[in-house]
């Protein structure tokens, strides 16, 4: 990797002030309703139960067997069933990279990469999650060939820090935290400075450091401020202690009835009652990006979490473009495809690179 490709430090420290510049038009997005993102927490008690299994499912390695305790454990072969059906369905991008590229002829591509599980492994330390060299070059490598956004959970200078890459758009706080290039490659493109939800900040900055406090006596939780959104690690929380820690968090929400909370994987996300997602970050980067209304266009959606499926069901219900899930799991998704791990996923983008590289040499012999 030349150095040139990797963002300096000051450049970095840049773009992680970037919430000074002006924003980019966009119609804002209107408040959700309190009543409706309520009963996603369910603050009597009877639903404990039922976000404490959802915590369950959420982690890669519990199966659908392991959350319904009443019921018998599935044998060896229903699970291969269960898997073969899912792989069916959902097939590998990588078994079917000559049909994903064949429907891209005569189309703009344009790649949507996750970070957490898709471009690093899951850790136990979500500041230790980071890219190999490798997956590093993968990506600068796809940059090079179609515009590439990182759209992530984390805060944007902390998943610029990870990346740490020039001439890619990134999302941070899931969509609610953009910055593009400061020279797009596209003429068409507009300079990208977004920010969803900032008359938000400081009740967050408030729950952070309620949850701080509140689940300090948890052992192995980790409370990570991603400025638009706060996150709830249990990766290394005993399974014992996740209705405690539950009921810890929920304590917190019932103080800010304008914050709501989602789930991922082993974490908990409490997030600003906008609408707003990683679905709407998709649409938004599309569109500053000149493709809003074009035909022409491929997007292409890789992700491993929960949060990925808003950005997987826009795609489906554009009619545009496909979603990849990253998952060694069945399990309902959105997305047409699927790739088992991050090594997968770098395996697709060097493919991708590849066959780019080869098309562009057969397009320019034709020209001569």
């Amino acid at each position: 990797m030349t150095k040139q490709n990797v963002v300096p430090a000051e450049v970095v420290a840049a773009i992680a002030v970037a919430s000074s510049y002006p924003l980019f038009p966009y119609p804002p997005p209107r408040a959700r309703g309190r009543k409706k993102y309520l009963s996603r927490l369910e603050l009597g008690g009877g639903r404990i139960s039922a976000w404490v299994d959802s915590m369950k499912a959420s982690s890669p390695t519990h199966d659908k067997g392991d959350v319904a305790l009443s019921a018998a454990p599935p044998s060896v072969e229903a699970c291969l069933d269960e898997q073969s059906a899912w792989v069916i369905r959902y097939p590998s991008a990588l078994s079917k990279f000559e049909h994903i590229v064949s429907a891209s002829k005569g189309k703009q591509i344009v790649m949507f990469l996750d970070y957490d599980g898709t471009l690093s492994p899951i850790v136990d330390d979500p500041d230790s999650a980071f890219m190999s060299d490798a997956m590093r070059a993968a990506v600068r490598d796809v940059a090079r060939c179609f515009p590439t956004a990182i759209v992530s959970g984390r805060c944007l200078d902390k998943v610029i820090n990870f990346v740490r890459l020039a001439n890619l758009y990134y999302a941070g706080s899931h969509g609610m935290d953009i910055k593009g290039p400061e020279k797009p490659r596209r003429t068409k493109a507009k300079p990208v400075v977004f920010q969803a939800a900032s008359e938000f900040l400081p009740m967050i900055q408030e729950a952070y450091k309620a949850l701080l406090e509140r689940t300090k006596s948890t052992a192995g939780v980790k409370v990570e401020d991603n400025k638009f959104c706060v996150s709830v690690h249990f990766r290394c929380v005993d399974e014992k202690s996740w209705s405690l820690l539950f009921e810890q968090v929920r304590s917190v929400l019932k103080e800010y009835p304008e914050l709501w909370l989602t789930q991922g994987r082993k974490v908990l996300e409490i997030r600003p009652t906008i609408n707003w997602d990683k679905g709407k970050a998709l649409e938004f980067l599309l569109e500053s990006l000149g493709f809003a209304d074009c035909k022409n266009v491929m997007p292409v959606y890789i992700g491993d979490d929960r949060t990925d499926e808003d950005a997987f069901k826009v795609l489906r219900d554009r009619g545009q473009g496909f979603g990849i899930l990253v998952s060694r799991f069945p399990k309902e998704t959105n997305a047409s495809y699927s790739l088992k791990e991050p090594s997968e996923v770098k395996d697709f983008l060097v493919r991708l690179v590849e066959w780019n590289r080869r098309w562009m040499k057969k397009a320019q012999r034709s020209k001569v």
